[in-house]
């Protein structure tokens, strides 16, 4: 065999984007993006409220901590989130994401998001006046 160099599939990744009509609701529109990477968003009752704070003077690194520390909370409290209400002032994201324990059986997760990344990262403000949030994550 000759020596030779090639691109390949690699399927453990997954972009994300929210789009909205203010920051925040592109925020959360990517939230939803990362729970249906998991699983159908209609399986996921809002049962449960939880609050997140993150700071970054920067839209897109706050962007990436927000879903880390959404994924950071999905593994710790073994749950998925539905419905977010975020509110972004200043540089500061404070949340309460709502949702329901992970039950295999309801939910059939199909993978699990190790975390967000830099790739792909960009948080604009369209012409039209939407806004619109994305990332890569890590799955």
């Amino acid at each position: 065999m000759r020596a030779h160099w090639a691109h390949f599939s690699h399927q453990a990744d997954m972009g994300l984007r929210g789009t909205g009509a203010t920051l925040a609701q592109a925020f959360e529109q990517a939230a939803l993006a990362l729970t249906a990477t998991v699983t159908e968003l209609e399986t996921v009752a809002p049962q449960q409220a939880v609050a997140i704070e993150c700071e970054c003077s920067d839209p897109e690194l706050l962007l990436v901590d927000w879903l880390n520390a959404l994924i950071y909370e999905m593994a710790t409290r073994h749950m998925l989130f539905s419905r977010f209400e975020i509110t972004i002032k200043g540089g500061r994201l404070s949340a309460i994401a709502r949702g329901e324990k992970v039950d295999r059986q309801k939910h059939a997760p199909a993978v699990e998001v190790k975390g967000a990344t830099y790739t792909a990262l960009k948080v604009t403000q369209r012409e039209d006046g939407d806004w619109v949030a994305q990332c890569v994550v890590d799955i």
